[in-house]
């Protein structure tokens, strides 16, 4: 199993940017679909954002579509999500997740991946 690690979380304003890092450290991501799911205080893990490994294909739920934005730089060993002009209904433990090589990847879907980091808190509040 691949060990992920992420960072970037924080407390912001309504409207304000963040950008969360996923990072695999002593292990290459190359060629792994990389998701990002996010968990309210409350609910269930829902799934953001996924990336694939193969073809660079991105993938975004309704809710964050325009705002958050998916990269990964296989030179750094990096996925980034880059949200802006966030809202307090993204307040949430966001997830970085890593499905097996190569898979075909859509919408992410928790039953899709199988290594899964230890989230970071976003919190957006006035």
């Amino acid at each position: 199993q691949v060990q992920l690690v992420e960072s970037g979380g924080g407390l912001v304003q309504p409207g304000s940017s963040l950008r969360l890092s996923c990072t695999a450290p002593g292990f290459t991501l190359d060629y792994y679909p990389i998701g990002w799911f996010r968990q309210a205080p409350g609910k269930e893990r829902e799934g953001v954002s996924a990336i694939s490994g193969t073809d660079g294909s991105t993938y975004y739920v309704e809710s964050v579509k325009g705002r958050f934005t998916i990269s990964r730089d296989n030179a750094k060993n990096t996925v980034y999500l880059e949200m802006n002009n966030l809202k307090p209904e993204d307040t949430a433990v966001y997830y970085c997740a890593a499905a097996a090589p190569r898979a075909r990847i859509g919408l992410p879907r928790i039953k899709d991946y199988s290594s899964w980091g230890q989230g970071t808190q976003v919190t957006v509040s006035s």
